[in-house]
């Protein structure tokens, strides 16, 4: 149920700590990296676990959250497990699930809500669509303009008082419909008493066009992955008025999705997959200096196409906001966090489908948990895990608290979905 609480009381996302400490217990029974069925460690062996595919296209949008899929290819821990990762730059969510639609690209580093939308039909034709792994977890922000700065705006509660003023129509940008980014910004708005469709006018722009366009005025605010808020700190067009993980700390973010049809055709390979790039995920949240690599070989052309320097500050934790403030992030962006952010918890897919129906995306409340674990392939998952030797969580849904004090844990998603104030 939907229920205002002392934040302090919330029972919090697993940290590192309380993590390992439930994957010790089960442990000690055999349960965590105890092999699947038909399932070895190490190199796959020749026979019916072998991958039926050897080279695996994999789609990805230029941010930094791109980077397991990334360092998967370019550490070989690919082939460890029989296969050949190759990475395709994507320009825009609505190709990559175009692409994913009609098989020009095997899976995807892809938005948990485009996944999720198209599986509904709300995000464009509707297919049965499969949820790998969380790639990652927090890392996004709301960028607002400097013209909103010198107006004073430069949290939610002046925004709002901005808004209400009726001088002008604002316009605000995220990436795609059902997506991550849009949830996150329209979560925000809501939680500082602007109606997202009716205060105000939201458009859709790939990510690496949203600086350019708020350079020229396009747009007034946006929400989006990095590297593109920390860009328009350093090109001096915006300032962070607020990050992800201050509107939900340890949110799901990036997944790896495929359709239904593909996972079908192809378990071995994308079970192969997943054990990939859970250690290209482990080696990056190892070490900063794992992390600083890891911005430099992903700030190249053929990747995100900007400076590590832009990449590395926020990747590391360092944050400024473009107003006078610095700081070291307790939430940056995390890839692995002892297997925690990996684990596709049923709870986070049932989130964005309690979004979309709050607002207006959904008409009716449909059977959230069935439609959860027919996406999230926890099965498969699993059987990656114990490949790759990573533990898996004690239950597979989560607790959250988010900016507004309230409690997400997936126990009533219709009530929960029909208790915000505002909603469409």
């Amino acid at each position: 149920m939907r229920r205002k609480i002392d934040t302090n009381q919330v029972p919090k996302s697993p940290s590192r700590r309380d993590f390992i400490k439930k994957s010790a217990g089960l442990l000690g029974a055999g349960l965590v990296l105890g092999t699947a069925p038909g399932v070895r460690y190490g190199a796959w062996a020749a026979g019916s676990d072998a991958p039926e595919k050897t080279e695996v296209k994999v789609g990805f949008i230029p941010l930094t959250d791109c980077a397991s899929v990334v360092m998967a290819a370019e550490l070989g821990f690919d082939k460890k497990y029989g296969i050949k990762i190759v990475p395709s730059k994507e320009a825009s969510w609505a190709g990559v699930r175009d692409k994913l639609i009609n098989g020009e690209l095997d899976a995807a580093h892809v938005l948990y809500g485009l996944i999720y939308g198209v599986q509904m039909g709300v995000g464009g034709p509707q297919k049965d669509m499969a949820a790998l792994m969380t790639l990652n977890n927090n890392g996004q922000a709301i960028t607002l303009s400097n013209q909103l700065k010198e107006k004073g705006a430069t949290d939610g509660a002046k925004l709002k008082a901005l808004i209400d003023k009726k001088e002008k129509e604002y316009t605000f940008a995220q990436t795609f419909p059902t997506g991550t980014h849009a949830m996150w910004l329209y979560y925000w708005l809501a939680a500082n008493g602007i109606h997202p469709m009716k205060d105000l006018k939201t458009i859709v722009v790939p990510p690496p066009q949203m600086v350019a366009n708020m350079r020229v005025g396009n747009m007034d605010g946006f929400c989006v992955g990095e590297p593109w808020n920390a860009r328009a700190i350093a090109d001096n067009v915006g300032f962070t008025a607020t990050t992800s993980q201050a509107i939900w700390p340890d949110h799901p973010e990036k997944i790896l999705g495929t359709s239904a049809d593909w996972v079908a055709k192809n378990p071995n390979t994308a079970r192969a997959l997943i054990a990939a790039v859970l250690d290209a995920a482990r080696w990056i949240d190892a070490s900063s200096e794992n992390r600083s690599r890891m911005a430099l070989t992903v700030a190249r052309k053929p990747y995100i196409n900007t400076t590590a320097k832009v990449i590395e500050g926020r990747i590391l934790g360092h944050y400024e906001d473009g107003l006078g403030n610095r700081w070291k992030d307790e939430n940056p962006m995390r890839f692995f966090n002892e297997g925690a952010v990996s684990f596709p918890y049923l709870s986070d897919g049932m989130w964005f489908l309690t979004q979309h129906k709050r607002w207006g995306l959904l008409k009716e409340d449909p059977d959230y948990l069935a439609i959860a674990k027919k996406v999230n392939r926890i099965d498969l998952y699993k059987e990656a895990a114990a490949l790759a030797k990573v533990p898996l969580p004690s239950s597979e849904m989560r607790s959250s608290t988010l900016v507004d004090g309230i409690v997400w844990d997936g126990k009533d998603p219709k009530a929960y979905a029909a208790g915000f104030a505002i909603k469409t």
